[in-house]
Formats: structure tokens, C-alpha cells, sequence
């Protein structure tokens, strides 16, 4: 019921992909933006009679200035940031095949994330073409401590909006803040590289479980109504 109530209140927004200006880019480029609109077209699993990524997109309508969006965020996930600089960890662009190592480290942590079996795979080298603009990018991010990759982000930057694709951080390390330090660090990117970016986008609000929500609308993502434009 709480739920129900949430959906009748969340905001509806509309987030142009700009797909048509990936034409001066790698092909890739405009293949992963029409493959990601196709997904949001397709039926929800659970619900059919509405698309999978319209109600509930876990989802930061970003502020004119990343000083106001660090208002946003509630005093928990600051502090989180604070401890995180405290202990000498470092947030920074990555390059995803210098870290192959540290990226397997992380998925081997664990075997449980978010109360769930977690199933560890091998970690393959990135392949991903360079991009040439700042409109669309597939760019990775991580939290070091002592040139040591301890939480990494693959992020989609596709028109106005910036979607989380991938996060996780190592287990041994989770209670110093690296993660939050992560998602408040790609938002200050997207301020100063990423000026078409609007939205910032982490997944699904009402797919995950309470921990995770709870976690999520910490760093102001909140669950909203999406109309997609493939542009």
C-alpha cells in the first residue's frame, strides 16, 4: 500500500536520449543508446500492461550546482564522504583495464550482496571504444586508497541522462564510506564534464529491497514516472 501511494505521488519527467548526435561518434555508441531505449520500451516482467523502466525509476533530477545537490543528500551520506576523505581514500576517472586486478579483488569479497547470493565471475577487459564527445560516454569511476581500486561505478552517459549500470565495492572496506563517496563523486562529475546531463539515475526504486531504497533516497534517488525519447 505504501508503495501504491508512492507511485500515485511520484513525479512524471520526460529524459531525451540525444540519439541522433551519437552520428559523429563510434557506432557503439549509438547500438548501446538504441538497445538501452529498447529495453525501457519492453514490458515490465511483473506488469505488462505498462514498460519496464516507466514507474519507479530510482532516479536524481540534478540541481543547477553540485553545491545544492550535496544539500540534497541527507547528513548520513555526508558524514559518509567525510570519513571516507578522512581515511585517506581518493575518488577518480578510471581506467577499467589498469585495475583488473582490484576489480576481481572486489567481486570476491563476497558472496552476499544486499541479502542476496551474489555470483562471482571472472573479470574480462574492457573493449568499449573511446568516446568522442561529451553527449554520450561509458565512462568508469572508483574510490583508491594507496593507488588500490577498493569500489568502482560503470556508468552510460546517453543525452540527459546518466545511468548507474554497475557499483560495487569491496567488502572489507564498505563501513568506511567508499561507496557513498563514489555516488557523490560521479554527481560532481557530471557537473563539471557532462553539461547535457540532467538526470542521474540509479536502477529501480520499488525492484529493490528496503535496505537498498533506503540507501538510494539517501543521495536523493528518488522513485519517478519516466517518459523515454530516443531523440
Amino acid at each position: 500500500m505504501q508503495d501504491l501511494a508512492q507511485m500515485r505521488e511520484m513525479p512524471c519527467v520526460s529524459i531525451n536520449l540525444m540519439h541522433a548526435q551519437t552520428a559523429d561518434n563510434d557506432p557503439f555508441y549509438s547500438r548501446v543508446v538504441a538497445e538501452f531505449y529498447q529495453d525501457t520500451q519492453r514490458p515490465h516482467p511483473k506488469f505488462p500492461l505498462v514498460r519496464r523502466y516507466e514507474y519507479g525509476i530510482a532516479l536524481c533530477t540534478l540541481p543547477p550546482t553540485f553545491e545544492e545537490y550535496c544539500k540534497r543528500v541527507e547528513p548520513a551520506g555526508r558524514r559518509n564522504v567525510k570519513k571516507a576523505t578522512r581515511l585517506g581514500h581518493q575518488f577518480q576517472r578510471l581506467d577499467y583495464n589498469h585495475y583488473l586486478e582490484d576489480i576481481r579483488a572486489i567481486h570476491n569479497s563476497t558472496y552476499m550482496r544486499q541479502g542476496r547470493l551474489y555470483v562471482v565471475t571472472d573479470v574480462a577487459a574492457c573493449t568499449d571504444p573511446p568516446s568522442r564527445n561529451k553527449t554520450h560516454d561509458y565512462p568508469y569511476f572508483g574510490v583508491l586508497r594507496e593507488n588500490r581500486l577498493l569500489a568502482y561505478a560503470g556508468c552510460m552517459v546517453a543525452g540527459e541522462v546518466c545511468t548507474i549500470n554497475t557499483i560495487l565495492g569491496h567488502s572489507d572496506h564498505q563501513q568506511d564510506g567508499i561507496v557513498p563517496m563514489l555516488i557523490v563523486g560521479i554527481a560532481n562529475t557530471l557537473y563539471d564534464e557532462y553539461a547535457k546531463v540532467r538526470f542521474y539515475m540509479y536502477d529501480t526504486f520499488f525492484g529493490a529491497g528496503e535496505t537498498l531504497r533506503r540507501f538510494k533516497a539517501k543521495f536523493d534517488f528518488r522513485p519517478h514516472r519516466v517518459h523515454w525519447v530516443l531523440g
